[in-house]
């Protein structure tokens, strides 16, 4: 039986990121701040591992003072220094917990845990609206900030924003705002400022949504096919555009495939080399492919939320949390497997869907790749090849990723249809 919480679709969180417009002085006041607050928590973590305190509580008792002291922060920003700090141990534990170090014993885990967390000078620092309050232009284009500096307070900061995502922040920003500050190739600083938003949740009456799905769209996840959906005419889209036999993509850069390929080999090669300008390339490379993966998530999170928003269904996905570590590959799978963001094109997903109010699910991924879709035969040698899946006992054969899609359908419609029998769901 699956609980109401697993199943009930919710609202989900949506970041929204702003640029920030300050004069030179302002932008030095900027930078400096945040310089000072992540060295504050530097230190701060490194006080938090040699003495074993995580709890936000016990490491305020410990550090607050300290924190004060050593970078000249005012009292709430001390506070979410501190916070900031016991989040990122909070996350690191969850992580090692999951088995993204490896596991018990393995060398990079006991690195990892040997370690104290540090943080670079620019890195994201949170402040609350005490620190930092917010000022709406009418035409939704942007306003101005008012943010504490270590230069005292700086007032009526220019940001800039697209309208619908400057509207989004008036409407449902919720809690506190990232400072965050990157830097292009000359070392040039662009401050930016990063808030969440609560998107409200699907309507709902007597207990049900008013758009109850009519079905499910499986998504499978995969090595060779990012994304394939239960949807036959979705799916073969899916598979003929970001697939391992894709065309040439735009400008003749090949395929999905072939540019994460390129990739990898120019990324081996440079480690390889090891010199300075290598490890400059390789950063510049990786914000690279990094934008790439963001572009080809949104392109297949698009294309999906469309389709069931325009026929009525929900979006069923993998629970893929921890699935790097738990599963078994081949070595030349393991880089095309760790090289793709799917947690972000499962976010994506999530909050496209929720803007439309398209119900997603997250299922239990166990045998969707070995259980028949005509007979219920479960089987691991019902796949014999990566890409080739065919039922020992009724002979059925179909590509194997259509195969995981129509089985990731199939658990969320049972997964749903458990709700609705649990007492009092409704």
């Amino acid at each position: 039986m699956v609980s109401v919480a697993a199943v009930t679709v919710r609202g989900v969180k949506q970041v929204v990121r702003v640029k920030l417009l300050p004069d030179g002085q302002q932008l030095d006041a900027v930078v400096r701040t945040l310089a000072v607050c992540n060295d504050t928590a530097t230190l701060v973590a490194r006080i938090a591992h040699e003495k074993r305190v995580f709890r936000k509580r016990d490491l305020r008792a410990v550090t607050y003072a300290t924190a004060r002291e050593h970078g000249g922060l005012g009292a709430q920003v001390a506070q979410s220094v501190i916070r900031k700090v016991a989040d990122s141990y909070t996350t690191l534990r969850a992580n090692l917990r999951n088995g993204r170090y490896g596991p018990k014993g393995s060398r990079r885990r006991a690195r990892v845990e040997s370690t104290p967390i540090r943080f670079r000078p620019d890195a994201a620092q949170p402040f609350d609206d005490r620190c930092l309050s917010w000022q709406h232009d009418p035409d939704d284009r942007g306003g101005t900030v008012s943010i504490w500096t270590v230069d005292g307070r700086v007032k009526n900061l220019r940001f800039v924003g697209h309208p619908d995502q400057v509207a989004m922040l008036r409407d449902y920003r919720k809690g506190e705002t990232d400072l965050v500050v990157q830097r292009d190739r000359a070392g040039k600083p662009t401050a930016y400022l990063i808030a969440t938003c609560d998107l409200p949740d699907p309507p709902v009456a007597h207990g049900e949504h008013l758009n109850t799905p009519d079905g499910w769209i499986g998504v499978d996840l995969g090595i060779v096919n990012i994304a394939v959906a239960s949807d036959r005419t979705l799916g073969d889209h899916l598979i003929d555009t970001f697939g391992d036999g894709a065309p040439d993509g735009r400008a003749g850069r090949g395929s999905t495939k072939d540019r994460r390929t390129r990739n990898r080999e120019l990324r081996q090669a440079l480690q390889r080399k090891n010199t300075k300008s290598a490890k400059r390339l390789l950063r510049r490379r990786a914000r690279k492919e990094a934008r790439f993966a963001a572009d080809v998530n949104h392109q297949i999170s698009k294309k999906v939320v469309a389709v069931a928003e325009r026929t009525g269904r929900g979006i069923a996905l993998e629970n893929l949390t921890g699935i790097r570590e738990r599963v078994r590959l081949r070595k030349p799978q393991r880089a095309t497997h760790s090289s793709w963001a799917f947690a972000q094109l499962g976010a994506f997903i999530s909050y496209k869907a929720a803007r439309v109010g398209v119900p997603v699910l997250s299922v239990n991924p166990a045998n969707t790749s070995r259980r028949c879709i005509r007979c219920g035969h479960i089987d691991k040698k019902n796949r014999p090849h990566q890409d080739r899946f065919c039922c020992l006992d009724c002979g059925f054969v179909e590509h194997a990723d259509i195969i995981g899609s129509h089985n990731i359908a199939y658990r969320a419609a049972e997964d749903y249809r458990a709700q609705s029998t649990v007492p009092g769901a409704a």
